[in-house]
C-alpha cells in the first residue's frame, strides 16, 4: 500500500498533528512514518494503523 504523501501531509495539518504524535497514536516508529511521509510503500497493516490514527478512512489517505 501507497499512502498519498499530500494526502497524509494535509490530515496532519488539519489535526495540528507531529509525525512524532502520530507515531504515538498509531503504533508505528517514527521511522517508518518518515519512510511514509517520503513516498514509500507500506504493509496494509500500518496504513489501517495510520488512517485510523487520523480519524480517516485508509481510502482517503492513500494514492489514487
Amino acid at each position: 500500500m501507497r499512502i498519498d504523501r499530500i494526502k497524509l501531509v494535509t490530515e496532519l495539518a488539519k489535526r495540528d498533528m507531529t509525525q512524532k504524535r502520530l507515531a504515538e497514536l498509531s503504533g508505528v516508529s517514527k521511522a517508518t512514518i518518515n519512510y511514509v511521509r517520503a513516498g514509500k510503500s507500506c504493509t496494509d497493516e500500518v496504513g489501517q494503523n495510520i488512517a485510523k490514527a487520523l480519524g480517516v478512512d485508509v481510502t482517503e489517505i492513500i494514492e489514487d
